[in-house]
């Protein structure tokens, strides 16, 4: 839901900018990629629409239409959004929408968050802006290492780690945990129980979008039926890759397919091949990797 809506605005935002300067040259951009899919961002880039990076934007004017990513971005690059008078489109999806109210609303109450997912990844990194946003607030100063009460871990033996390092320095800490939309539920769940054994009473949030959970268990009842799947996707989204880590967990021989061209030669060998797709796959993508499945 959230990356369709995403392309959705970003197009329609190119093909009927909101606002022109006197030239009529369209001045749309996106802060950040708009989604996790190398063939989406292309188009938005024949459209003539600007991928801007959070962490070096420029000087922009009141004529620039900027587009927030599906995943979000912290508070600090709104505000400088807001600060320049661009206008703001938040494509943000609504899911993480409601985990960066969650993580907000934890932090002013004094809690500690765990956040499980990737270190590196738009949507976790914009979750913790808006604890370290409320946090600087609470403290009435610039937030330093030292003062930071948000904890991204990627694994279980990660969570263990960190909520004993917590538990060390302060053993009746309020805690919360709130994972990444795109996170396995097992590993959610086994993340929770490590946190659990120093805080038992962690309040976690059911924060994993509903289709991605769909995606997974269908997943499941496919491998259940074939001897092989290919997940049509973008190398760089975490669902996709996660799809494809599942495949491998139910010992399916799978492969990552960006484009038809990338279908292996090896995939001949097998009698029935299963196919699947990360959330931010265009159909039209799709569609011609089952039939070039199809033919061979």
């Amino acid at each position: 839901m959230g990356v369709r809506r995403a392309v959705e605005m970003a197009l329609e935002a190119s093909a009927k900018p909101l606002v022109k300067d006197p030239s009529g040259s369209r001045k749309v951009y996106t802060l950040g990629p708009l989604i996790h899919n190398q063939k989406v961002l292309e188009i938005l880039q024949e459209r003539g629409i600007i991928c801007l990076e959070e962490s070096g934007i420029p000087e922009l004017d009141e004529n620039a239409v900027v587009i927030i990513r599906a995943h979000g971005v912290s508070p600090l690059a709104e505000n400088v959004l807001a600060k320049q008078g661009a206008h703001v489109l938040d494509a943000t999806c609504p899911y993480v929408k409601q985990s960066q109210s969650k993580a907000r609303s934890f932090a002013e109450k004094g809690y500690h968050v765990f956040l499980a997912g990737e270190e590196g990844h738009g949507e976790i990194a914009g979750i913790k802006g808006f604890v370290d946003d409320a946090i600087a607030k609470l403290l009435m100063k610039p937030l330093s290492d030292g003062n930071s009460r948000c904890f991204v871990v990627a694994s279980p033996a990660e969570a263990e780690s960190a909520a004993g390092d917590l538990f060390n320095r302060t053993p009746l800490a309020k805690t919360a945990l709130i994972g990444q939309t795109t996170i396995g539920p097992e590993e959610y769940i086994a993340i929770g129980e490590k946190i659990r054994k120093y805080f038992p009473s962690l309040e976690i949030v059911n924060s994993i979008c509903s289709a991605t959970k769909q995606r997974q268990e269908a997943l499941r009842e496919l491998c259940k039926n074939t001897d092989a799947v290919v997940i049509a996707g973008g190398r760089k989204s975490a669902n996709t890759q996660r799809l494809l880590a599942l495949a491998k967990e139910l010992e399916k021989p799978g492969w990552l397919v960006e484009t038809v061209s990338d279908i292996p030669p090896e995939i001949k060998a097998f009698k029935t091949i299963g196919l699947s797709a990360g959330a931010s796959t265009p159909d039209e993508l799709i569609g011609e990797i089952e039939e070039a499945l199809k033919a061979k």
